[in-house]
C-alpha cells in the first residue's frame, strides 16, 4: 500500500482539508483489539477571537481492514494549529473523518478542552456501540480542576 508520508519528509499541512491520512493493512485482521492515540497538546483557533484553544484528545478505535498510519495522523492533528473551529466541530470532525475513511469496527474520540472563559468543554463522539468483548479502558483524563 502506497503511503504519502511514511519514510518521507513531510511538511505540516496548511489546513485539515488538505491533510492526507494514510491507512495501511491491519496486521491482525479478524482480531478484536483496541488502538489508542493520545494528543495531550492539541491546538486549534477560536473561530470568534482567533485566540488559541488547547485540548487533550484521546482517540480509541478497533481496527477493521486498515489502521491509520501514525505520522499522517500527527500531521493532520498539527494542521489544526491555524484552523478556526468550535470545540464540538473540531472534535467530532476528526472522529467522523477517521471513521468514514478508515472504516474501523468502532471508534470514539474524547476532546478534553482547557477552559475558555473559565469553562472547560469536553466533547465526546463515537461511531456506534462498541463491539461485544472489546476491552474499553477509561480514557484517563482527569476532570479539569484549575490550579487544584
Amino acid at each position: 500500500m502506497e503511503t504519502t508520508h511514511l519514510g518521507k519528509t513531510s511538511a505540516l499541512p496548511a489546513s485539515p482539508d488538505v491533510a492526507a491520512l494514510d491507512y495501511v493493512p491491519n496486521p491482525r485482521p479478524g482480531e478484536l483489539y483496541m488502538v489508542r492515540f493520545a494528543a495531550p497538546e492539541f491546538t486549534s483557533l477560536c473561530p470568534v477571537t482567533g485566540q488559541p484553544d488547547f485540548a487533550h484528545l484521546v482517540i480509541d478505535y478497533s481496527p477493521g481492514e486498515t489502521i491509520v498510519e501514525s505520522k499522517s495522523l500527527k500531521l493532520l492533528l498539527g494542521s489544526f494549529r491555524n484552523h478556526a473551529g468550535f470545540h464540538e466541530d473540531v472534535t467530532v470532525g476528526i472522529g467522523k473523518r477517521l471513521a468514514d475513511e478508515m472504516a474501523p469496527r468502532w471508534l470514539r474520540i474524547g476532546g478534553y478542552w482547557y477552559p475558555r472563559g473559565g469553562i472547560p468543554i469536553d466533547v465526546f463522539w463515537q461511531s456506534g456501540p462498541p463491539p461485544a468483548g472489546l476491552w474499553l479502558p477509561d480514557q484517563g483524563v482527569a476532570p479539569y480542576r484549575g490550579r487544584g
